[in-house]
């Protein structure tokens, strides 16, 4: 572009000048705008400000570096957690379908056996959370969702680990209070495995 060429030629000269009004015009430049009058102003496309802001403000450049990176690195903490919200729901699927199996009667009525899904749901929170459902409600009044909406990653890969357990256990015949101790068990081992992981991983860095 020869408008481009005689402003880079003639940059940095005493006596050179250039308003944004002058390139809009000059360049036909789309993306900014100059507004005049009591509110007037120049106005810029957010990716053309932040260009602008960077070139003259090395504060303003390093702002705009580490919260890239702070929201790439919450962008990959909220994937991460999604990924084992939806591994615990699979699973959680494995583990019904074994209390169906095994535990629910072919009599019962709809309301009956989501009944004794619910208890053996609340055996997992029990032996991960140490509440059931509805105590975490009664003492979370404010908070929407459920126990598990909460839960730390750690927390959800060792439940999604445990539903699994306890669909073999179902299977294989153990009583609902042996599966529970067994269950607490297997948690409290998970549990310290993964945040001793997380504790290395941090003095790693």
């Amino acid at each position: 572009m020869a408008e481009f060429d005689h402003f880079r030629m003639s940059a940095g000269l005493p006596s050179f000048v250039l308003s944004a009004s002058e390139w809009i015009e000059r360049t036909n430049a789309i993306g900014i705008i100059v507004k005049k009058g009591r509110y007037g102003g120049t106005y810029a496309h957010k990716d053309i400000a932040f260009e602008f802001g960077s070139a003259i403000s090395v504060p303003f450049k390093l702002y705009l570096i580490e919260e890239f990176q702070r929201l790439k690195t919450e962008e990959q903490r909220l994937l991460g957690w999604s990924a084992k919200r939806e591994l615990s729901k699979i699973n959680y699927r494995i583990h019904t379908d074994a209390i169906k199996q095994n535990l629910i009667p072919a009599e019962v009525t709809p309301a009956q056996a989501s009944v004794i899904y619910a208890n053996e749901a609340d055996v997992l929170n029990v032996a991960m959370f140490g509440v059931t459902a509805k105590q975490w409600r009664e003492s979370n009044p404010d908070l929407k969702g459920n126990i598990r909406d909460y839960a730390t990653i750690n927390e959800l890969i060792c439940l999604s680990n445990m539903e699994n357990l306890n669909a073999v256990f179902i299977e294989q015949g153990m009583a609902q209070s042996e599966r529970l101790v067994k269950l607490n068990q297997i948690a409290i081992h998970q549990m310290s495995v993964l945040e001793s992981g997380d504790n290395d991983r941090k003095l790693l860095k």
